[in-house]
């Protein structure tokens, strides 16, 4: 089951998750407050559907509300979202293969907009 969960970190701030099962798919920054963690929320369900994927390893650009495959330091890819302004809103833990980075946007873009919110204290 596809959720997110928005947690309180121990300096007070808040941050979003995107968890399949146990496992986190993608995260965010911290955010000062719970309704900036919110906002991201429902920010994704209303843009990542239907966002388009631009793989960055291959050079190609993008711009508004997008996904972004990269490289890592060590080889591996990763995926980020980034806002129509650019700013990064989630990524992802390192993949060894790129076609695993293209299923966590696949899934995401298949659950997100009617995924359930836990909000975490």
């Amino acid at each position: 089951m596809h959720k997110f969960k928005i947690l309180k970190t121990e300096k007070g701030e808040f941050c979003v998750q995107f968890v399949y099962n146990a496992e986190v798919m993608v995260w965010s920054e911290n955010y000062a407050s719970k309704a900036s963690a919110k906002n991201c929320v429902e920010s994704l369900k209303k843009n990542a559907p239907a966002a388009p994927v631009v793989d960055l390893t291959k050079q190609e650009t993008g711009s508004g509300y997008r996904f972004e495959i990269d490289e890592a330091k060590n080889g591996e890819t990763f995926v980020r979202f980034r806002a129509a302004n650019g700013e990064i809103m989630v990524r992802s833990e390192t993949y060894k293969s790129k076609s695993s980075a293209k299923n966590c946007i696949e899934s995401i873009q298949k659950r997100v907009a009617e995924a359930s919110v836990e909000e975490v204290e």
